[in-house]
C-alpha cells in the first residue's frame, strides 16, 4: 500500500468505515480468526461505526453535503462533525458550531440540508435484527449480570 498524501487531514467516520471495508472488515462471526489484514482493534472500530450514521452514508451523500455546506461558511471541522453526528435538531447542532449567534449561521438551513442529503441514522430495529442474527449463529449476546 502506498500513501498518496500523508496526513491529508481528518477523516469522516464514513471514510474510516470505507477503509475498513476495503481491508476486509465485515459482520462475519469468524472474521477475527480468518482475517490477517484487519486487527482486533480495527474490528472494534468497525463494529462501533456500524452503529453510527457512517453505516448508512454514501460517498456521494458526504461529498454533496460538504459541497453545499460551503455556502454556510462553516469550518472544515464543523462540517466533519455534522457529517459524523448527523444532528436532527438545533439542540444537537448548536454545540457543534463555534459561536453560531455571532457568526449568524443559518441553523435551520443546515438542518434542512442534513435531512435532505444525509441518510437517516440506523434504526433501533435494525440493531435488534443484527443481534438476533448473531444469536441464531451461535454467538451469545453480551448480557450484564448483577451480583
Amino acid at each position: 500500500m502506498t500513501s498518496v498524501k500523508a496526513n491529508a487531514g481528518a477523516l469522516t467516520n464514513f471514510e474510516v468505515l470505507d477503509l475498513l471495508n476495503s481491508r476486509g472488515a465485515s459482520k462475519d462471526t469468524t472474521r477475527v480468526i480468518a482475517s490477517e489484514t484487519v486487527s482486533r482493534s480495527e474490528y472494534k472500530v468497525y463494529d462501533y461505526l456500524m452503529e453510527t450514521a457512517a453505516s448508512t452514508q454514501t460517498r456521494d451523500s458526504v461529498t454533496k453535503f460538504s459541497d453545499k455546506c460551503k455556502g454556510f461558511k462553516l469550518a472544515k471541522a464543523e462540517i466533519l462533525n455534522i457529517i459524523n453526528l448527523r444532528p436532527s435538531s438545533d439542540v444537537e447542532l448548536t454545540p457543534i458550531l463555534e459561536k453560531p449567534d455571532e457568526r449568524e449561521i443559518d441553523i435551520e438551513g443546515i438542518l434542512a440540508l442534513v435531512q435532505e442529503l444525509l441518510p437517516p441514522l440506523p434504526t433501533v430495529e435494525a440493531h435488534k435484527e443484527n443481534e438476533q442474527e448473531e444469536t441464531e449463529d451461535g454467538e451469545q449476546p453480551n448480557m450484564e449480570t448483577s451480583v
